[in-house]
């Protein structure tokens, strides 16, 4: 008789995370370049349009006579040149970075909490920074050159009190209590701005003008005040995109993979809070870009966040840019504040989102 060998066991194939296999990662190129080509083309027509028309090839010139180094001689009319370098450059630039900012905050947002309806206001910086300019508006008189420095210091602060408070829990309740001590820090920092502008009703108007967000007055001092923060804000947010994958299968899967789960989400939230803070001090509240932008490109491009966060950067840009034009344009001369461009449109992509996971949950469970 011979003995037999005893069965090993199967083993268990090792499965990449959700969203990290299938076609779409290896065709991270095509929704980039997609995304790419609208900015540039929406950019392009936002230079162009306007209530004096500049054609293209003026455009052009004026753009590269700019241009360090180049020495490049343009014969575009000194007006047309100013209207495109002094007035709708930096325009179209700071419209640009902040809807960048935006979109990969409420990226980053969405995975770490792993919600597609979560925006960079989740953790209380629009609160925090309507208070900030607020108590610039009403007490920094006529001068407004520190209101981004109030409205960023603001932000940044209501979302370190809404980390702390949240993660005072534990690491295992820190997705409902961070998210629960967001709402709280907002009520109350938005009760307080309501008092201020009870006091000071003469500045309620230049309070609720900033509110609603507005590119009316955009300088290249503007994007410059604001570019470091983001530059380091978006360096971040892209090399800790494969780790939002990671975080999607659980944090004790993510231990075993060498990732430290709660040291990872802290990176992520300052990140986020830092370039959506900068933003919306030069720019005002604006709402929905997070939730948009990050949800179409997760619906046409794929799961994964390896795609959604540079896609999402450069389609924030290119629809900010787009709903500058269209408030500045559609009531011309007067201008639409852009927060309610954008609300116009994401409140009802944001109830179409709602009604079909409520649809996909019922199917689910029937």
């Amino acid at each position: 008789m011979t003995a037999t060998a005893p069965a090993r066991p199967a083993e268990v194939p090792v499965l990449p995370p959700p969203g990290l296999r299938g076609p779409g990662v290896r065709h991270t190129w095509v929704p980039m370049v997609v995304a790419a080509v609208l900015m540039i083309v929406i950019a392009a027509v936002a230079l162009c349009v306007g209530p004096v028309t500049v054609p293209p090839s003026q455009v052009l010139g004026t753009l590269l006579a700019h241009v360090p180094l180049l020495h490049f001689h343009t014969n575009t009319p000194q007006l047309n040149q100013a209207i495109v370098w002094q007035l709708r450059a930096p325009r179209v630039v700071l419209a640009a970075i902040v809807g960048a900012m935006l979109a990969a905050g409420g990226a980053a947002y969405q995975g770490l909490f792993r919600n597609p309806l979560a925006d960079p206001y989740l953790l209380g910086v629009a609160a925090g920074a309507g208070l900030g300019a607020t108590i610039e508006i009403v007490y920094g008189g006529d001068s407004s050159s520190l209101l981004p420095v109030f409205a960023f210091v603001g932000g940044a602060l209501a979302v370190a009190a809404t980390y702390l408070i949240g993660v005072a829990n534990g690491k295992r309740a820190w997705g409902y209590s961070i998210v629960l001590a967001g709402v709280a820090v907002a009520a109350l920092l938005t009760a307080i701005q309501t008092y201020l502008q009870q006091r000071d009703a003469e500045q309620i108007r230049q309070i609720y003008d900033w509110i609603l967000g507005s590119f009316s007055v955009a300088s290249w001092s503007d994007v410059t005040l604001i570019l470091p923060y983001v530059v380091v804000s978006a360096v971040v947010l892209l090399a800790h995109r494969r780790m939002l994958d990671v975080l999607r299968v659980g944090e004790e899967e993510a231990g075993t993979l060498g990732i430290h789960p709660a040291r990872t989400r802290l990176i992520v939230v300052a990140a986020a809070t830092l370039g959506t803070a900068a933003a919306v001090s030069v720019s005002g509240l604006i709402g929905f870009v997070g939730i948009i932008v990050a949800h179409t490109v997760r619906l046409t491009a794929g799961g994964s966040y390896r795609i959604i966060v540079p896609v999402a950067m450069v389609g924030g840009a290119g629809f900010l840019i787009g709903a500058d034009l269209i408030a500045r344009t559609v009531l011309s001369p007067t201008e639409v504040p852009i927060g309610v461009i954008t609300a116009c449109i994401g409140a009802p992509f944001f109830l179409a989102v709602l009604v079909s996971r409520r649809a996909g949950v019922g199917m689910g469970g029937s």
